[in-house]
């Protein structure tokens, strides 16, 4: 079923696309690339919103500060 936000709507029209695309080739592993693809720019833009601070952050975040810095250093956003 098709969510009606914005992110989820753009999440869906990617896949879509994705698979359209592929041309019957086989995916790669697809749970993997869209965390990723979501997860960067996440990120990238909270932390950007909360002036560098990553304990602000992570609250924005809901998330431990430890698992948020794992993330960023993960990205290389740090």
């Amino acid at each position: 079923m098709k969510q009606h936000n914005d992110i989820s709507s753009c999440i869906y029209a990617a896949l879509e696309t994705y698979f359209k695309n592929l041309d019957g080739e086989m995916p790669a592993p697809i749970y993997d690339m869209v965390i990723r693809s979501v997860e960067r720019p996440m990120f990238e833009v909270i932390i950007r919103q909360a002036g560098g601070n990553q304990t602000q952050a992570a609250a924005m975040l809901g998330i431990n500060r430890n698992t948020l810095r794992k993330k960023l250093v993960d990205y290389k956003l740090v």
